[in-house]
């Protein structure tokens, strides 16, 4: 048995053990290596439109549904769109062969009657001729008047005009069209291709396609509502990257580092753990956010900070709190990233 005197000792030890218990715990979270944060969870949503003004044609997916990258979500009418690509085809093929006509210049029919036309007009310049000179001396023996003369002299001129003409449209076929014709169709035949190169563009934007993986989150638009730009028709929500968004005194910022590794908390789900790392601090301060706020409150000053994280098991939910743990002591990650280690 311990005498009393012996038991008030070993009360008094207890005593000062709890006391100094009492004393760790209270100062606890500043000596400590952990910094625990809370927050909520964050992603990134995208507003998808439409480029060019149409009616919708159908929607393909429902709010709540998960759609992966490059999934077909929504298509508008596309009738007139295809008119105009359609268009802008032909007038691709019009002008090529107005370019290959070009390039490979006159065939040898066309030099041909270009030649007979030259000797036509030759044999009608000397027919002229002979017609003016039996006029010259018919007008000499007074046979004729000065007008049939004149006449004469008229024809003549013109079956030697005409025939220095037909010679020169004669050269010309020969040697082909001119260079700056044949660039010039060059220049017309690339405008035409790049009309039609936009009309397919805007062909393929009357199909509404996931940028990412992600969660349809809004239905906003419906078939038969008129969507452009400016109209949003879905709103995705982005699964990554998924982060906490938490807030941190500036007496505890320079205990962080990027890339430090930490493990996140749900209500949800008490008995699982998920992993994450810092990947963002605010470089400036805000103050505390609160939906009603004190002065004093509003005096605290603090910095937004975001810990990544991964959901392989799509767990976590845009809003949702979480307790955030931070081992400070450790080192930071090199190549943060949820794809498992080799």
């Amino acid at each position: 048995m311990i005498s009393k005197p012996g038991l008030y000792l070993v009360g008094g030890v207890a005593a000062v053990v709890l006391v100094a218990s009492g004393f760790y715990l209270k100062d606890g979270s500043r000596r400590s290596d952990a910094l625990i944060l809370y927050g909520n969870m964050d992603i990134r949503q995208v507003e998808l439109s439409f480029h060019d003004p149409e009616r919708v044609e159908q929607i393909l997916v429902q709010e709540g549904e998960r759609v992966k990258r490059g999934q077909l979500l929504a298509t508008q009418a596309l009738e007139r769109f295809q008119y105009s690509r359609d268009q802008a085809a032909a007038k691709v093929d019009v002008q090529q062969h107005q370019l290959d006509k070009l390039l490979h210049g006159s065939r040898p029919q066309e030099i041909g009657k270009a030649g007979n036309d030259v000797k036509a007009a030759e044999a009608a310049v000397v027919l002229a001729k002979k017609e003016l000179v039996r006029f010259q001396a018919l007008v000499k023996r007074k046979l004729s008047s000065a007008e049939s003369l004149d006449r004469a002299q008229a024809q003549y001129d013109a079956a030697r005009e005409n025939l220095q003409a037909l010679k020169q449209q004669y050269a010309l076929t020969e040697i082909g069209p001119r260079r700056e014709d044949i660039q010039a169709a060059q220049a017309q035949l690339k405008a035409d291709q790049a009309a039609l190169q936009l009309a397919d563009k805007v062909l393929a934007d009357a199909r509404l396609y996931a940028p990412q993986d992600g969660v349809v989150q809004n239905r906003i638009l419906e078939p038969g509502d008129m969507a452009n730009a400016q109209k949003p028709v879905l709103t995705l929500a982005l699964r990554e990257p998924l982060w906490a968004r938490t807030y941190v005194a500036e007496a505890d910022l320079g205990r962080l580092r990027y890339g430090l590794p930490a493990s996140l908390a749900s209500d949800s789900f008490p008995d699982k753990s998920y992993r994450g790392w810092v990947g963002y601090m605010s470089p400036t301060a805000e103050f505390t956010p609160k939906t009603v706020e004190t002065t004093e409150l509003r005096t605290s000053l603090v910095y937004q900070v975001r810990i990544y994280t991964c959901d392989p098991d799509d767990q976590l939910r845009l809003g949702m709190p979480v307790t955030v743990t931070i081992d400070t002591q450790q080192a930071p990650m090199a190549q943060p990233s949820c794809e498992p280690a080799p």
